[in-house]
């Protein structure tokens, strides 16, 4: 698989990518893997749509059609798609903000959205929108998908009470539950609890089978023997056999613009989740992820979700990790576990029918719990105050303001942060170390001086319109601090990649500021780029073709030369 920026495919190399290569002795860790994916996929499948309001066979169409089409589209080896807690929570949201949205209708919706999401990764692919995974850091990405949990667990407090639930957000929802707390419905809570513990006690016993099918099998036989539904806890219900037609989903009313919206805030959420699972398991398994072609792989599988009545799907990580600890070798595992899971639909509805929703509100919440990665706030505290501040703001927004404002919020936080650490580019003072070439910071280096009447100073960033106000500034305040007989101030410009026309406009009123001060301004090792706008904007022939430098040691040289050095004290650094 070809690294980011790597040239373009060619549509019989992108077609069936992931069985390149195949050797038959992968069939049998390959069937094996396909397996297990359909064992621990089926809990979620039929779990997540509730959070949305959606029918438990929206999951499993979910499971099915798009896991193939990924296969035949998609880059990865390992990477397995399907139902996502981030995604389908956003959806949620999207689907609450349509007013008037009845629920017969939520489901042609969903799959009309996921159609739109599809549409969005193939238009990003084609502009080579791969490069908006550099944008999701990951202290972002831990608060949001922590702020995430918390919306999901409170969702499922009507789930695991019976208590009729109405309120939104995250305060509200519990308020109300205290107020009616003398309504529980203890059989259905217990259950729940009972269920939750199961997980664990599988989790912590290390048995071979997944903790949420013990629970799915379990709960089904505990319903059937003493008939769950009779004694007033929640089932599924009746299941359709067999798959929907293929054909183009409804519009349900929904508004146009609320369509493009609501996609778009999906997209984006599931393309964090999904590349970020491909990143983490590329590391592991030792291969490059190209988020250009994912988007591929990604729009195919919600276009074929959305073909066939189901909802926005992304990489699931649970699923990968399953495929990667069996051995799965090629996407044939995934087309295995889509085939397993159709034999499900076809033959077993009537044993999910009568599966508690109270079981499957502890899966939620398991999932839920594990979204949050306390060990990875800890060490954003540690490492960043500032960053741990982002990924709080990214916890919160979601929780306070919606899921789907949070999405915003949180992409938002995230070019903030990016804009914040570029607006405050570091400068620093450089001088000599008696019996050392070269220059050093003089604040790094306690025997570092600088160099009698001249003052060279480095800029540690690009300059653009944003900053170059605040670069203008630092250089003044230089200067103020600088000795007298100090006559030439250069600027060190090796760590300068961009400039923009503001920039150029700002070093010229630089120039004209120090020149009224008596000092002469020069820059050194300058890039070709640089030094071809700033030579456009007239600021080069403004400092003299005998102030411009290739290296500082040809500026020094030149001071030296011109005999306008000083034998005044130099200063430590301003």
């Amino acid at each position: 698989m070809a690294a980011d920026g790597a040239s373009p495919q060619t549509p019989a190399r992108t077609l069936l990518a992931s069985f390149s290569g195949y050797r038959p002795a992968w069939l049998k860790s390959d069937v094996a893997a396909g397996l297990a994916i359909a064992a621990v996929g089926l809990p979620s499948a039929i779990a997540y749509p509730a959070i949305a309001g959606l029918p438990p066979q929206t999951g499993l169409y979910a499971s099915i059609a798009p896991l193939i089409a990924y296969a035949i589209f998609g880059p990865s080896r390992q990477l397995v798609v399907g139902p996502d807690a981030a995604t389908i929570t956003v959806l949620a949201a999207v689907l609450a903000g349509m007013p008037g949205l009845a629920a017969v209708d939520k489901p042609g919706v969903a799959a009309l959205i996921a159609l739109v999401v599809g549409g969005y990764y193939f238009a990003a692919r084609l502009v080579g929108l791969g490069v908006l995974s550099t944008f999701l850091s990951r202290p972002i990405l831990v608060g949001f998908f922590a702020g995430i949990s918390l919306s999901i667990l409170v969702g499922q407090l009507k789930r695991v009470t019976g208590i009729p639930i109405v309120g939104d957000g995250l305060i509200a929802p519990v308020v109300e539950l205290v107020r009616k707390a003398h309504e529980v419905h203890w059989p259905s809570l217990l259950l729940a609890l009972g269920m939750f513990a199961v997980l664990h006690l599988v989790r912590r016993t290390r048995l071979p089978v997944p903790g949420q099918v013990v629970v799915v099998g379990l709960s089904v036989v505990l319903s059937a023997l003493f008939d769950f539904e009779g004694r007033g806890i929640a089932v599924v219900g009746a299941i359709p056999s067999g798959l929907p037609a293929l054909a183009l989903p409804g519009w349900g009313g929904a508004a146009i613009d609320q369509l493009l919206i609501g996609a778009a805030a999906i997209f984006l959420v599931s393309f964090a989740a999904g590349i970020v699972t491909a990143r983490s398991f590329g590391e592991r398994g030792g291969y490059p992820v190209d988020a250009n072609r994912e988007m591929v792989g990604f729009g195919a599988a919600n276009v074929a979700a959305g073909l066939f009545a189901a909802f926005p799907i992304t990489a699931s990580d649970s699923r990968t990790a399953v495929n990667a600890s069996v051995g799965g070798r090629s996407q044939l595992a995934s087309v295995v576990a889509a085939l397993a899971l159709l034999a499900i639909v076809l033959f077993f509805q009537p044993a999910l029918a009568i599966l508690p929703i109270p079981a499957l509100g502890a899966i939620l919440i398991s999932a839920a719990l594990s979204l949050v990665d306390i060990p990875a706030l800890r060490e954003l505290w540690r490492i960043s105050r500032m960053e741990f501040a982002f990924a709080m703001i990214a916890l919160f927004a979601p929780i306070s303001l919606g899921v789907l404002n949070g999405v915003l919020i949180a992409i938002g936080a995230t070019f903030a942060y990016l804009l914040h650490k570029m607006m405050y580019p570091r400068d620093a003072l450089l001088g000599r170390v008696p019996g050392h070439d070269g220059f050093y910071k003089l604040h790094r280096r306690a025997d570092a001086r600088q160099v009698p009447g001249l003052a060279i100073v480095l800029i540690q960033g690009d300059l653009l319109f944003f900053n170059a106000d605040r670069m203008q500034g630092r250089i003044d305040a230089i200067a103020d601090t600088l000795v007298a007989g100090t006559r030439w101030l250069v600027l060190d410009a090796s760590a300068i990649t961009q400039v923009d026309s503001t920039a150029a406009a700002a070093l010229e009123e630089v120039r004209a500021e120090l020149a009224r001060r008596g000092l002469k301004f020069g820059i050194a090792e300058m890039h070709d780029e640089v030094r071809g706008l700033l030579d456009r904007a007239g600021l080069l022939d403004a400092i003299g073709p005998e102030m411009i430098f290739d290296d500082l040691d040809d500026a020094y040289r030149a001071f030296r030369a011109s005999g306008e050095g000083t034998d005044a004290p130099s200063p430590r650094g301003a």
